[in-house]
């Protein structure tokens, strides 16, 4: 019974719990009604990502209805050239190619956005810093020996780790920003909460009609208890 009750709980914990380990995650704002940041975060998906990450279950004219904009808008400032209306985000590059370049085939970032949580994601973005030793030339404090490089790296400056003895060993305090991007840190902020609002829709993009349809089955199931009760009482008043 007890190994069942922990089982349960491993479940029910949010992964971003403990995805993390000890780094402490910053809050993404997320607002599934800001259409304009929706947007600004596919076009930076798009541009930044989609080269080796796909969103391989959303369609470009899904883009259009849900985000209210004309189809020809998001053939010429989300959709890379050549990309038609009915394609999916499909990333140009194929699996055979990503195994041989970074030893698996990237994840398609939708799936990560459920899997591992918006606050996850938010914070991944902003902690790559310099690593000579990776084959990347960089590494991450949230996703150690990450095999992604920083593709976000001139926007936000390089980063450079601060170290600090515990217990007699060394471990990462800080990281120190060169200053040198070509972004503030108020705009990347605001870039990489942009690109994570688009991943949340993504991941599900009915959410909101979801949840807006919730309320009326929630009213529905409240309206039938009272006429259920109501007909026991009239069934069973000669009983009682």
């Amino acid at each position: 019974m007890k190994n069942l009750i922990f089982s349960l709980l491993l479940v029910l914990l949010p992964l971003n719990s403990y995805a993390a380990g000890d780094v402490d995650l910053q809050s993404a704002d997320i607002d599934l009604t800001d259409t304009a940041s929706l947007e600004r975060g596919a076009e930076h998906y798009v541009s930044y990502c989609l080269g080796c990450h796909a969103v391989k279950y959303i369609r470009y004219l899904r883009l259009s209805r849900d985000l209210d904009i004309p189809e020809k808008e998001v053939l010429k400032e989300v959709a890379p050239v050549g990309a038609g209306i009915y394609d999916k985000m499909q990333s140009a590059m194929n699996a055979h190619d990503a195994r041989k370049w970074f030893g698996t085939e990237p994840p398609d970032l939708s799936l990560i956005a459920r899997s591992r949580g918006a606050d996850w994601i938010n914070t991944y973005l902003k902690s790559f810093y310099t690593d000579a030793k990776a084959p990347t030339g960089s590494n991450n404090t949230v996703f150690p020996e990450v095999g992604m490089p920083n593709m976000l790296w001139q926007l936000q400056g390089e980063q450079t780790p601060v170290y600090t003895m515990v217990d007699k060993r060394q471990v990462l305090d800080h990281l120190e920003n060169d200053g040198k991007g070509t972004l503030t840190e108020e705009e990347f902020d605001l870039f990489v909460n942009d690109l994570v609002n688009f991943l949340v829709y993504a991941s599900e993009p009915a959410q909101l009609e979801r949840q807006k349809m919730g309320k009326y089955v929630l009213f529905f199931i409240f309206m039938f208890l009272i006429v259920a009760y109501l007909l026991k009482k009239e069934y069973w008043k000669d009983i009682h």
